[in-house]
């Protein structure tokens, strides 16, 4: 690594001096020390998302297929006496916003949490039951937590174009903010994300995938050496002699439509091609292990993303079974969970809190499972109408009335 200098100018001993060669002391140092380093991408939130999902197809199935997945579950929600068909928490999510319903609001959020690890929902306006008037994500690399002397968030800081918003979260139970984190073992205030995990994979499946495209711009098939035989005497070719055989070859014979050319070789030039083939290095195996892991890293089968060379599950349905059951619902119940609490926060009446999760028996994907847990229970004679009830994720069953209740209920009844 030393870049050489011509000593120009100057007159009578000077002019028969040979030209000064000056070097670095380190270069060689420097050059073996680099040699051989892997270099990988930015962990930031915004080079990862441009790097694992705006650019590389299976880390963009992957987040898509969780999140669409997740924002379609059906919902229920109840409370400790009964399940609502109509509620207003239910209107609320049907149209959060008048740009969003309810599966564009949740697939934004999911996506947000699965390439971030945070994902931030903001309460705008206040209606006549309490409740916000509309719902909005937010993203989560705009997003800076304030930490008070106690270590909790006081405020979050939203940060567009230069200028700043504070969300003020010592209003309160009425928070202004939602903040739902993935689990992160080393940071009090922010989450880890699936795609923080997946980053080295991400940068080996771009990598082949860069190499691959290399490749097929040089006829897809790795470059050869151009060999000098001058003239004796002659060791080497001039300035520009070199120059000119550079700009031919990338002229002539580079790139997939100069694919097969013949090469015109003349003044002592002769082309040895190299021993090695794409299939030696074996990229393609590499790509696909790459490809596997961002798969396990989001927790989706890599049976559903169209990888080859898995063969964990026995079929296709065996796939969409587990990848539902151990990474659409947990998710799914982690948020929503987490969004009831927070908007129980904006009741005025003191009502019982609602709470709202996926409902499993309408997951076409489970309904084997649920098949047989609802076949086992039934037949459960152990068991009373209630415990089977509880079990089966069911509120109880509201108790008959009796007495003058009863009969002024029939009385209404006869009435209309």
């Amino acid at each position: 690594m030393g870049f050489g200098f011509l000593k120009r100018g100057g007159s009578g001993a000077d002019a028969g001096i040979p030209p000064e060669r000056k070097a670095s002391a380190t270069g060689r140092v420097v050059a073996w020390q680099g040699g051989g380093r892997a270099v990988w991408s930015s962990r930031d939130v915004v080079s990862l998302t441009r790097a694992g999902f705006s650019g590389n197809p299976v880390g963009f199935r992957a987040v898509k297929l969780i999140a669409e997945a997740a924002a379609a579950l059906p919902l229920v929600c109840q409370d400790s006496a009964c399940r609502y068909e109509q509620h207003p928490v239910i209107d609320l999510l049907a149209r959060p916003n008048p740009a969003q319903g309810r599966a564009e609001l949740l697939e934004a959020l999911y996506g947000q949490l699965l390439l971030t690890g945070n994902a931030y929902v903001e309460a705008a306006g206040l209606g006549g039951d309490g409740l916000p008037v509309e719902l909005h994500v937010l993203r989560s690399d705009r997003m800076s937590l304030i930490p008070g002397t106690d270590g909790w968030p006081v405020a979050y800081d939203y940060a567009v174009g230069g200028r700043k918003h504070r969300f003020d979260m010592r209003t309160g139970a009425t928070a202004p903010l939602c903040h739902i984190r993935s689990f992160h073992p080393q940071d009090d205030h922010y989450g880890l994300s699936p795609m923080q995990a997946a980053a080295v994979a991400m940068d080996v499946h771009n990598a082949a995938s860069r190499w691959s495209k290399a490749l097929l711009d040089n006829a897809a098939r790795p470059s050869g050496a151009i060999i000098y035989k001058g003239p004796e005497g002659q060791g080497s070719m001039s300035s520009d002699q070199y120059d000119r055989l550079i700009s031919e070859m990338e002229r002539s014979h580079s790139g997939a439509h100069n694919a097969g050319r013949p090469m015109l070789l003349e003044g002592g030039l002769d082309w040895r091609p190299m021993g090695f083939s794409p299939s030696d290095m074996e990229f393609q195996k590499t790509k696909e292990a790459a490809a596997r892991e961002i798969a396990t890293a989001f927790g989706v089968p890599p049976m559903l993303l169209g990888v080859p060379g898995e063969a964990t599950y026995a079929n296709y349905q065996e796939a969409h079974r587990a990848f539902y059951r151990l990474t659409v619902l947990p998710l799914a119940q982690k948020v929503t969970a987490q969004l009831a609490h927070w908007l129980a926060g904006f009741d005025v009446t003191g009502a019982d809190a609602v709470r709202i999760a996926p409902d499993p028996d309408q997951v076409p994907a489970l309904a084997a499972e649920r098949e047989a847990q609802w076949r086992r229970v039934s037949e459960a004679e152990f068991l009373s109408d209630s415990e089977k009830r509880q079990l089966l994720g069911l509120p109880p069953r509201p108790e008959p009335r009796h007495g003058a209740d009863a009969d002024s209920d029939e009385a209404e009844e006869n009435s209309a």
